[in-house]
């Protein structure tokens, strides 16, 4: 599932550390550390950590013959270009001879990655990131070879890979044992213990860099197992895959992605923690399928203007969107609109996810959930299924705000009426309407006519045609309803109303726009 952030302070770029291409996020965190008042007490414990090194020379001795490079060799199919004479007298020419390209077979090229990896066993197991050794595009992975920091090379064997943790095994053989390392217990890391990365960043293999854990259980809203260790020891492409090590000699996390305006390091790195990768990495080595729990929804952050609308806590819980039917959440009773607070007793919060907390229990089995619905407390309980491919997750649809219809909408009339609070011109559905609007004759609520570009509802993607089906939970089958409802919410101080919204071809989704 992927969430669109709603206002964050600044763009960056997210790259895989393979050395490929990169993709624009958007993030920000909030500032909460205050600075200690200047008391002789506390300043007497401000002393580094027992063992911290003067130098990381003998550790890196000591770890570096177990970190190797990963290369692969790949056949790519190319792509055929377009036309480049659109729009001209020899359109029809080159298009003619376009269907005959294509009925040609198709042509490949030759493509190569680079990654890192390290060594988890004398026998030969090697552990990278998935993405450093998967095809690109439409190619296909002819050859992986593993490089020892003395230059030997090895052919090795895909042993199991997982795209979604982003894991990946291999296996390289020879007579005499295989330097390697172990993994550590990444939950005792803490901000500001000492961590070094080593790996073959831009092709230059065996590079060392230091820095320290700048943060545990970093989530950045990419998925289930979207939590890392950030750490500013300097790690560019070509580092995923690589160990980071904390100062006992132990690997805590492996180099996955880094944070930049420019593709290059400036400090923020990303590290999949060793308690998440561990367990992944021992059911890949036994050839064991990973299944993860489901519930079968969809699901968004508490914001602070969803909080706002209902007036609870921010930062705790997340909201459900929709709920997919027949799957387990929809079989135990969870409805849109309802904000998971815990599950199986576990809060759910930015650091601990509620894909992250399900894809962790084992299917079939039944677990706890608490609840809010309606301003309720509720508890749930859920059998939880097994989790269906990253495929299969794209494949359900999902509600796009940047979406248009392209059909012929409804004109407004003289019915509408603008609701200024909420930036909206909309008019009570009738059964015509509701079927111009791909919506049954019998559906109960107010079509959207008209949006104020400046609101936030169009901010948030509200558009001609959309349907208000609830307000604050509550049926809006008149303005009149609407109107009562902002009322309320003005009169409780809140800054927002939580709309119910259908769309042609969608499931309704819940947005939360911000009253003006």
């Amino acid at each position: 599932m992927k969430v669109k952030p709603v206002r964050y302070a600044y763009s960056v770029t997210s790259a895989l550390l393979l050395g490929g291409a990169a993709i624009s996020l958007a993030t920000g965190y909030p500032a909460g550390a205050q600075v200690a008042q200047n008391d002789d007490s506390r300043m007497s414990n401000m002393v580094p950590r027992a063992g911290a090194p003067e130098s990381f020379a003998e550790l890196t001795e000591q770890l570096q013959p177990a970190v190797v490079n990963i290369s692969t060799r790949q056949r790519v199919e190319v792509q055929q270009g377009g036309n480049p004479f659109a729009g001209t007298p020899f359109e029809d020419m080159f298009g003619r001879r376009s269907q005959q390209q294509q009925q040609q077979e198709p042509q490949f090229r030759e493509g190569q990655s680079l990654g890192s990896g390290f060594l988890i066993s004398a026998d030969g197991y090697v552990v990278t990131n998935n993405h450093v050794v998967s095809p690109t595009g439409r190619g296909t992975v002819e050859e992986i070879t593993v490089t020892m920091p003395d230059g030997t090379e090895y052919e090795a064997e895909m042993i199991g890979n997982d795209a979604e943790s982003d894991l990946a095994v291999l296996k390289v053989s020879r007579r005499e044992p295989f330097p390697f390392v172990n993994f550590g217990d990444s939950s005792q890391a803490r901000v500001g213990d000492w961590v070094i990365a080593i790996g073959n960043p831009f092709g230059l293999g065996g590079t060392v860099t230091s820095g320290i854990v700048s943060s545990v259980l970093r989530n950045t809203g990419a998925g289930a197992y979207d939590r890392y260790i950030q750490t500013d020891a300097s790690i560019n492409r070509g580092n995923s895959g690589g160990p980071l090590f904390d100062m006992q000699g132990n690997v805590i996390g492996i180099n996955n992605a880094i944070f930049s305006p420019s593709g290059g390091s400036v400090g923020i790195g990303f590290a999949i923690p060793a308690e998440t990768a561990a367990p992944i990495v021992a059911q890949l080595q036994r050839g064991e399928e990973i299944e993860r729990g489901y519930l079968g929804v969809n699901i968004q952050p508490v914001t602070e203007d969803v909080a706002d609308s209902l007036g609870i806590e921010r930062n705790r819980g997340e909201f459900i969107q929709g709920v997919q039917p027949g799957e387990p959440a929809e079989r135990a009773g969870i409805r849109p609109g309802d904000i998971v607070l815990q599950v199986d007793n576990r809060d759910v919060t930015p650091d601990q996810t509620l894909s992250f907390l399900v894809a962790n229990i084992e299917p079939g089995t039944t677990v706890p959930i608490e609840l809010i619905r309606d301003g309720d407390r509720r508890r749930v309980n859920v059998t939880v299924g097994r989790r269906p491919s990253a495929e299969e997750l794209r494949q359900q649809q999902m509600f796009d705000p940047d979406a248009q219809d392209e059909e012929e909408m409804m004109e407004p009339g003289d019915n509408a009426v603008i609701e200024e609070s909420l930036g909206l011109q909309v008019l009570p559905l009738n059964p015509q309407i509701a079927r111009q609007l791909g919506a049954s004759a019998d559906t109960q609520g107010l079509a959207i006519a008209a949006v104020d570009r400046n609101s936030d509802a169009a901010r948030k993607g509200l558009q001609r045609g959309d349907i208000i089906l609830t307000a604050n939970y509550r049926s809006v089958g008149s303005l009149t309803d609407l109107e009562n409802i902002v009322r309320n919410a003005e009169a409780e101080n809140r800054d927002a109303v939580l709309l119910r919204v259908q769309r042609r071809g969608r499931p309704a989704q819940y947005v939360a726009v911000r009253l003006r």
